[in-house]
């Protein structure tokens, strides 16, 4: 284009609606092109420029950094421009997506936890404004898992680790209320605590040395909390059944012992002495909801269960 049919910056920033200070900081960046400068050696412009600018503007209006603007632009050809849109475009707003999805999952982790400090009593505002500040926002359930990491036995296959962390872990709710909000503040607390050293509250088949497979028990664990799930959202007192014997079988594998009358009175002795974490089931259930049994309240119905059944046998 001719530098004396060309628009001058001034021009071009009044076609697009824009100040001489935007149409200037993307050309500074290269994203404008210029065609021949005039004679005073000031910047001229054609139609292209200014369908690119509208194109720039298009996508900051997304929010989207001019990095990432310039990518898209990078392939802007005319035999370029579909794959652009299909490929770099794509993953550009995909990525924005997931920014703002984690914004807004902040914003209403911040927003629950503000109304939870509200609406308490004074006397108890300074305790949870100290467990909420604790959390981030959004939460991450990191410590969480680690909790559970250092807590089961070792030496498990790394695939059954993250079966069992990835159930006994809670899913955070899409919209938080305060008391999950403080739930999971509590959760986040109790998780946190150091647990080197001692037995760390483990339950007695953790502390077994000879002949017990960890990865056996726990994989029939699993098993028996899921069919033993039903049974807990319908309200279903504790009773014996296919997730009773599946709960039994996994303890009975994992010592290669058989599944006996003898076997099940001994069980029920030991898992009626065995350390208990109810608090953090407490919490997680908070947050879970009825719908969603915890693997602790799966294997307290068992228990219940099996300790039924044995009494019953021994009358």
């Amino acid at each position: 284009m001719p530098a004396d049919s060309a628009w001058s910056i001034g021009e071009l920033a009044e076609r697009a609606g824009v100040t001489v200070k935007t149409v200037r900081f993307y050309s500074d960046r290269g994203l404008l092109p210029e065609g021949a400068r005039s004679t005073g050696g000031h910047r001229r412009y054609g139609p292209e420029a200014l369908d690119r600018l509208r194109v720039i503007r298009s996508l900051r209006a997304l929010d989207l950094p001019v990095p990432d603007v310039s990518r898209v632009l990078a392939g802007d050809g005319e035999e370029a421009a579909q794959d652009v849109l299909d490929d770099v475009l794509e993953g550009v707003i995909a990525g924005r997506l997931r920014d703002v999805g984690s914004q807004l999952a902040a914003l209403r982790w911040r927003q629950a936890a503000l109304q939870l400090l509200q609406d308490c009593a004074p006397a108890e505002r300074a305790e949870r404004l100290l467990l909420v500040g604790a959390v981030s926002a959004p939460p991450s359930t990191d410590a969480t898992a680690r909790f559970w990491r250092r807590w089961l036995p070792p030496r498990m296959p790394a695939g059954v680790v993250a079966a069992v962390v990835d159930e006994a872990v809670p899913q955070l709710p899409d919209e938080p209320t305060p008391a999950h909000v403080l739930a999971f503040a509590r959760l986040h607390a109790f998780t946190s605590r150091s647990c080197d050293g001692g037995d760390r509250g483990q339950p007695a088949a953790h502390r077994t040395e000879e002949g017990f497979r960890p990865a056996v028990l726990y994989e029939g664990l699993r098993e028996a909390y899921a069919l033993a799930s039903p049974g807990l959202r319908a309200g279903r007192a504790p009773h014996g059944g296919e997730a009773l014997d599946c709960f039994v079988s996994a303890y009975a594998a994992s010592r290669g012992v058989r599944d006996t009358p003898s076997f099940r009175r001994r069980l029920s002795a030991v898992l009626a002495a065995d350390p208990r974490i109810d608090h953090y089931w407490r919490l997680a259930a908070e947050l879970a909801g009825p719908s969603r049994p915890t693997a602790g309240a799966a294997h307290d119905w068992l228990c219940a269960a099996l300790d039924g059944q044995v009494a019953r046998r021994s009358l």
